[in-house]
């Protein structure tokens, strides 16, 4: 299975409502889709969503480095030689996760088509079905609280609620105006992007544990390099804490695994630059106790779907945060993971399970 073709694509979605975080503000999902082509007629799909501000990847750098640097070295090679693939493109360029993750899934797409197995099951296959969250933006406490209710109302049982944009006291409002309206048992985790120090998160969450808010987690409370404050964190406090920005890499998560800094990782494929990576960091984790998490950028049903499929396949992944294609006002991919409100079935075509993606306009049949 010779790859013949690599092709990019830019996309960009409308969000129905903006999706306000600590670190940024979106209101369109903008993204390069990518395409691989076999020489035996099999193509696969990737998607690779600029984050500057986690990933350090915009548009332009995510073609750059796939036209100019991963383009060349993958052309004419065998998808059967993927370990020979994946290893090099660690090496190939530093950094630069997304462009390496839309590859990567596109690949895994590939390969597992060529098996005739669904990618969860080429995989491993452990579940069929998983509950995602949905995200509360950060807003004022009011709008905070009536946009928790609607999510329930649809049926959700988990919110992710982001914090760490103003002062401890605002979040904390923010949370106890949410906790009043959705009652005692709902699930809420708290999503703080970096947002505080470590004493204040120290603060922030003693004073929610005496409250009675019941937060089942709260992930990334300060800056991604101040593994030392994460520990901090972790150590003065009885909620969960999930490492998120702390960790892209196996090398990182070692790290926090060795010093015990975290309770809970998140892993994204757009920070550990595709499934094989992220394989890596869920066997690390999971040898050490560590629960984790899979989650995503904001990104169509094409990376979400790969995000699923690695999830799915993972005993050691039980938490889920694939809410973005519930945010988007427009669906522009057919196929892929199927949504019933909060639950979420893969597919069982092989692969990824993609039937066709409307890019600017045009059907691309997949």
């Amino acid at each position: 299975m010779i790859i013949e073709q690599i092709e990019t694509f830019r996309v960009a979605v409308p969000l129905i409502k903006p999706f306000k975080t600590a670190l940024r503000t979106v209101t369109t999902a903008e993204s390069i889709f990518v395409k691989i082509t076999c020489d035996n007629g099999i193509v696969g799909w990737g998607e690779a969503p600029p984050t500057v501000v986690i990933t350090g990847d915009s548009l332009s750098s995510i073609e750059t480095a796939i036209h100019h640097v991963i383009k060349p070295f993958l052309h004419k090679k065998s998808l059967l030689q993927y370990e020979v693939i994946f290893q090099a493109l660690k090496t190939l360029l530093v950094g630069n996760p997304s462009p390496k993750a839309a590859i990567d899934m596109a690949i895994y797409d590939c390969l597992s088509q060529l098996c005739k197995l669904p990618l969860y099951q080429f995989l491993g296959g452990h579940k069929k079905e998983m509950e995602t969250d949905f995200t509360v933006s950060v807003n004022g406490p009011e709008e905070m609280g009536e946009d928790a209710v609607s999510y329930i109302q649809k049926g959700f049982n988990v919110l992710k609620v982001k914090v760490g944009k103003d002062d401890i006291a605002s979040d904390i409002e923010r949370i106890q105006e949410i906790r009043r309206r959705v009652g005692k048992d709902i699930k809420i985790r708290l999503d703080a992007n970096q947002g505080w120090t470590a004493k204040d998160a120290i603060r922030a969450i003693r004073k929610m544990e005496d409250s009675d808010l019941r937060i089942e987690l709260v992930e990334q409370p300060v800056k991604a390099d101040d593994i030392e404050g994460l520990k901090q964190v972790t150590d003065a406090v009885d909620t969960l804490i999930m490492a998120d920005e702390s960790v892209f890499t196996p090398k990182q998560a070692f790290q926090v695994l060795k010093t015990r800094s975290a309770d809970l990782i998140n892993i994204k494929l757009m920070k550990a630059g595709g499934i094989y990576q992220a394989q890596i960091i869920n066997h690390l984790a999971e040898t050490c106790g560590v629960e984790c998490m899979v989650g995503s950028m904001i990104e169509t049903r094409l990376g979400i779907t790969a995000a699923a499929h690695f999830a799915a396949s993972k005993q050691n992944i039980n938490r889920f945060d694939f809410d973005a294609p519930l945010m988007l006002a427009k669906e522009i991919v057919e196929g892929g993971v199927h949504y019933n409100s909060r639950f979420i079935t893969m597919p069982e075509a092989p692969g990824l399970g993609i039937k066709s993606i409307d890019v600017e306009g045009g059907v691309l049949i997949g």
